[in-house]
């Protein structure tokens, strides 16, 4: 299939040619959420960058397999292996059965994740409805010599994997100087070195997700889980996997080092993570306390938060900043994604008003087509969304110069151009209109208003017609006449 997409590889700290392993097939692996909270703008930020990889790799017109896990066992409270299991936390805080829990979560994640249009996964496992499975993964490992057990929990011996493969070669940590300040932890005396983790883990007494092993009741570590789901369904060796900067150590390390040591080989090809959102440049997670729903984005109601800001104004604030890069969240900063997504839907909006014509300066296909050369160079080079907006943003400026007049434009090249807009800001970027019920009556109550301005304007009663005008935009309705009749938008978000 040709094309010109270079992905950044973590892997490699490089940027390469994406090469699938079997064209036109596509195997992507992204992890997906713990479900003992609420999605938050985090989870936004992770769903919404392979979400446009997953769409835009479609469009190149690959057949893409795409699977995103939901974890609701074994990552426990340290992101390690202490602490409680944080959907079994949440589930005796509140007095319910664990899966009472994961299910609630997940069923909002899910109607976040609609919202802010992003494309279900192909396959979306639970490391719940795998046990077998993992189990058979733990096997293994331990008959390939890089596991041991001790007190009914099985840990991977880092030691021995070392002495065969390079461990720390995705995060680049110093593994001999991490080794010498990695303290021992309380209850991990069991392990036989403090870099060791968890395969299986056995259940302490009261212990609520528990399932019987060869090694005695138990869960499985969470590193294995995404190992063992992605591999069940992409096969040993895959494409893509994704997830989260703050998972590159340890769980994606981990992850490498204990499919090398189970099946002699590394799983993904392709290592791709998508950078934070942080406020004050701290990151944000529920961990740390300072996270933003996404309920709460959509409703307004955190005291962060000047006002509520919808779904496409969130998907846009993120698109506005390279997914590698950091990006901090600000009321201003949302407003600012608010006002550029209306003004490229606005855009798009003229470009369907417009009749091809023969005016001076007509814009022929030509034109259009180095446009489009454009936003697929910033597509290409690593999902660049920021370029990408920029030259649809560029492309504007020739809509409104057609829609006005000044430029004419050939029937071939507008219906490449409405071809263009349509793709990439629908299609690839996922962007899409919204009209509330609220939205709609109010453009009722304006169109009425409007017809009676124009009668107004045809009996010469200019006072009533400059008043109809004016008191629109007292509320915040700007009005602007045009060849075709009028367009409006409310100003004051």
């Amino acid at each position: 299939m040709e094309h010109d997409l270079v992905i950044y590889n973590t892997l490699k700290r490089e940027k390469e040619r994406f090469e699938p392993l079997h064209p036109p097939f596509v195997g992507m692996y992204v992890c997906g959420p713990t479900v003992y909270g609420d999605a938050h703008l985090g989870h936004a930020r992770a769903a919404i960058t392979f979400d446009v990889l997953f769409r835009y790799l479609k469009f190149l017109g690959y057949k893409v397999r795409y699977v995103r896990n939901i974890t609701d066992v074994g990552h426990l409270a340290g992101d390690a292996d202490e602490g409680e299991d944080k959907v079994a936390k949440e589930a005796r805080a509140r007095e319910l059965e664990p899966m009472e829990v994961a299910n609630h979560y997940a069923i909002g994640y899910h109607k976040n994740m609609e919202q802010l249009n992003t494309l279900p996964p192909s396959i979306e496992p639970l490391a719940s409805g795998h046990v077998i499975e993992q189990q058979e993964f733990v096997k293994r490992i331990l008959a390939n010599g890089f596991a041991y057990e001790s007190g009914g929990s099985v840990y991977f011996d880092v030691k021995r994997y070392r002495e065969r493969r390079a461990y720390g070669k995705l995060s680049g940590r110093n593994i001999d100087e991490l080794e010498s300040n990695t303290r021992q932890l309380d209850g991990q005396e069991e392990k036989r070195d403090p870099l060791d983790f968890a395969l299986w883990k056995k259940a302490a007494p009261g212990h609520l997700m528990r399932w019987p092993s060869p090694w005695g009741e138990g869960f499985p570590g969470w590193h294995v889980e995404c190992s063992c789901m992605s591999q069940k369904y992409l096969g040993e060796t895959f494409d893509i996997h994704g997830g989260g900067l703050d998972l590159i150590f340890p769980h994606h390390e981990c992850e490498i080092a204990q499919s090398a040591a189970a099946n002699g080989r590394e799983a993904a090809r392709y290592w791709m993570h998508n950078n934070m959102i942080t406020i004050n440049g701290q990151k944000m997670g529920k961990s740390l306390g300072n996270f933003i729903t996404l309920d709460q984005l959509f409703s307004g109601e955190n005291e962060v938060l000047e006002q509520a800001y919808s779904p496409m104004t969130v998907r846009f604030f993120i698109l506005q900043a390279h997914y590698r890069s950091p990006l901090d969240f600000s009321n201003e900063a949302l407003k600012a994604a608010r006002k550029g997504y209306e003004r490229l839907l606005a855009a798009m909006a003229a470009l369907e008003k417009i009749a091809p014509s023969g005016a001076e300066g007509r814009v022929e296909t030509e034109e259009v087509e180095a446009l489009a050369r454009a936003c697929r160079e910033a597509l290409n080079d690593d999902l660049n969304a920021p370029v990408l907006l920029a030259r649809l943003f560029e492309g504007t400026h020739l809509i409104y110069s057609i829609a006005a007049g000044a430029r004419g434009i050939s029937e071939e090249a507008l219906a490449r151009m409405k071809q263009l807009y349509g793709e990439t800001v629908r299609e690839v970027l996922g962007l899409k209109e919204e009209t509330t019920h609220d939205a709609r009556l109010l453009g009722k109550v304006i169109d009425m208003l409007m017809d009676a301005r124009e009668r107004a304007r045809q009996t010469k009663d200019w006072a009533t017609s400059d008043r109809i005008r004016d008191e629109l935009k007292e509320a915040g309705i700007a009005i602007k006449d045009t060849k075709d009749g009028y367009e409006w938008r409310v100003e004051n978000h």
